[in-house]
């Protein structure tokens, strides 16, 4: 796909996700402001509950949860981005694909330039609500700039992985009469395993150490630790290694799924 295109289809898909601005606004405000009220709420009846000032290893006192939490709830949005409505397994049950394969064109960077777009209210969000939330609970953060480059760096490949299983599991609708279970299942495991639900610090050592090689924590604890500066750049340079390790993985998974689910393809739809 040439560089224009590309760019073309990701800010036509910014410009529909930011058509309906009262609404996107809303939404936007009320679920921030709700998932925030929630960390708030829930993490300081733990740490009253359990009498301790500090929780996890490594440890974190009330305010450096609530911190991370903001962060992951902020870098959630540039990674996961909002409702994607252009599903693939969508096009597949409804014959839409059918379009998608007379473009001159390739179908899954249309996708992916597509998905991209949808991301870019994420950015705003991310500026926007950070500032605000910063200036009003008086959080204490310490971010330097080499610390934001290189989350920066995480996220991009974390966007990227996030794209490449949700294509594995969207393709297999070749296959299945529906693939909602297992969004929703890896749904379930990115957050409990990825840092979104629960600081990954709160698991035992030994499950930490199994979670530094499973793809899960490059989603959600890895950027927002290096954002934080309580990783430095030999665990960023590790842990990059290993997300784009399954980035390929997840890659070559995805176009062997497009090629031979292709073969079958019938076009009419369900």
């Amino acid at each position: 796909m040439k560089p224009r295109l590309f760019w073309q289809i990701l800010s036509l898909e910014v410009r529909t996700r930011m058509s309906y601005r009262v609404d996107f606004w809303l939404n936007a405000v009320a679920g921030f402001l709700v998932e925030l009220a929630v960390v708030w709420f829930l993490w300081q009846a733990v740490f009253q509950e359990s009498g301790r000032e500090v929780i996890g290893d490594p440890p974190r006192t009330f305010e450096s949860t609530v911190v991370y939490y903001l962060c992951v709830i902020l870098i959630g949005k540039l990674v996961r981005g909002q409702d994607w409505e252009a599903a693939i397994s969508q096009d597949i049950y409804t014959g839409g694909l059918n379009r998608y394969l007379l473009f001159p064109a390739h179908y899954l960077p249309f996708k992916y330039a597509q998905r991209l777009g949808a991301l870019g209210p994420g950015v705003l969000q991310f500026v926007l609500f950070g500032a605000v939330a910063y200036l009003w609970l008086g959080l204490d953060m310490h971010v330097t700039f080499a610390g934001a480059a290189m989350a920066l760096s995480c996220v991009v490949v974390a966007s990227f992985l996030y794209f490449v299983v949700d294509l594995v599991i969207h393709l297999i609708a070749f296959w299945a009469d529906n693939v909602w279970s297992l969004d929703v299942g890896k749904w379930f495991l990115i957050s409990i395993l990825g840092g979104y639900m629960l600081p990954l610090s709160v698991f035992p050592e030994g499950v930490q150490r199994v979670l530094e090689v499973l793809p899960f924590r490059v989603f959600f604890d890895l950027p927002v630790r290096v954002f934080l500066g309580e990783l430095g750049p030999l665990e960023w340079a590790r842990g990059m290694g290993l997300a784009l390790g399954w980035c390929a993985v997840f890659a070559a998974l995805g176009r062997l799924l497009w090629w031979r689910g292709r073969l079958q393809y019938t076009g009419i739809g369900i």
